[in-house]
């Protein structure tokens, strides 16, 4: 899972906002982490279900990642998630969204370097190998 690791490194070596960004980050791995809400088979579902399965698609992919808007963003994970991820990161809902449109491309891309979904194990154990190796982590 050294893409992990690589994607950590490149969002925490961000200039700015970088430990917003990391926070961002960790909170997004914990959410395609969390089989509960079906991990990132069920973020890929529910992209699907509000038409946005092409942007996902595009982002397993091997190709160009297609961009998304706030506004998409918001309507995929729904409001009660934005505003549950702007309480824990201290930042307005649209901020919020903007920064998950910037960000969540990146790190399906990043997921799925081979254009296929990781099997859920796989994936919990890159997420608490980055987890363990990340500052503060």
């Amino acid at each position: 899972m050294q893409f992990l690791h690589e994607l950590k490194k490149m969002v925490v070596g961000q200039e700015g906002e970088a430990g917003g960004q990391s926070s961002l980050l960790d909170n997004l791995l914990e959410m395609l982490n969390d089989q509960k809400s079906g991990g990132i088979t069920g973020l890929i579902q529910k992209f699907n279900e509000k038409g946005l399965g092409d942007h996902m698609s595009s982002w397993i992919g091997t190709g160009e990642n297609l961009p998304i808007s706030a506004d998409q963003i918001k309507d995929a994970l729904g409001n009660d998630k934005i505003k549950e991820l702007a309480s824990k990161l201290n930042l307005g809902e649209h901020d919020t969204s903007k920064s998950l449109a910037d960000l969540l491309p990146q790190l399906i891309d990043r997921l799925t370097p081979d254009g296929s979904v990781p099997h859920p194990d796989m994936l919990s154990q890159g997420i608490d190998r980055l987890k363990k190796t990340s500052p503060g982590g």
